[in-house]
């Protein structure tokens, strides 16, 4: 069984040209993939996070095609974008409060549950561990990382825990630096 599955999936739009991006992830199991720009790094997360459509190919994640069945696929993958949050600390409990809402997560699980990733994110730049929290509140199976920093990689991989994560990058270089950063290497395609 796959939890990200993508053949020769491919997006133009916008100045964007990305693909044919092939590959697998099983559950569990954590891959880094090399992209030759960042627009592409990122739009290549966004279609395996079900948010951005693939113009051509496919992508199932789980067994939901985004296409159709967008909503079941963004309850199975959480993103998290490159950019750093604009979320201030004085509005982390009400992000919490309205990611729970959006997931139906009980509200004080949802807040015990940040408490907890926050915890595990020490040492991360607030900007970065507030979107990391963010994606994980609703318990993801996959979590998709837009280029995550390999200064952080122990941390976000204690907050993921056993799920599944696929990660784009720019360069081999930062994606082997995050893959040994990371303690278990992630598998580097490119």
């Amino acid at each position: 069984m796959t939890i990200l599955r993508m053949r020769e999936a491919c997006f133009h739009a916008r100045g964007a040209s990305v693909g044919p991006v092939t590959l697998d992830v099983a559950p569990g199991e954590r891959v880094a993939r090399v992209f030759p720009s960042g627009r592409g790094a990122a739009v290549a997360a966004l279609m395996a996070a079900g948010i951005v459509k693939a113009g051509s190919g496919s992508v199932l994640i789980g067994e939901y095609d985004p296409r159709v069945q967008s909503a079941h696929c963004k309850r199975i993958a959480g993103y998290v974008p490159h950019a750093p949050s604009r979320i201030a600390d004085s509005e982390f409990e009400r992000y919490v409060a309205y990611r729970a809402a959006l997931w139906s997560v009980d509200p004080m699980r949802a807040a015990a549950h940040a408490k907890l990733l926050l915890e595990r994110l020490a040492g991360v730049h607030e900007a970065f561990a507030y979107s990391i929290a963010g994606a994980l509140i609703a318990s993801p199976s996959l979590l998709v990382l837009d280029r995550p920093q390999p200064a952080y990689a122990q941390q976000i991989l204690a907050a993921a825990g056993p799920r599944a994560i696929f990660s784009t990058h720019v360069a081999a270089s930062a994606a082997e630096e995050f893959s040994a950063a990371a303690a278990d290497a992630l598998p580097v395609m490119r």
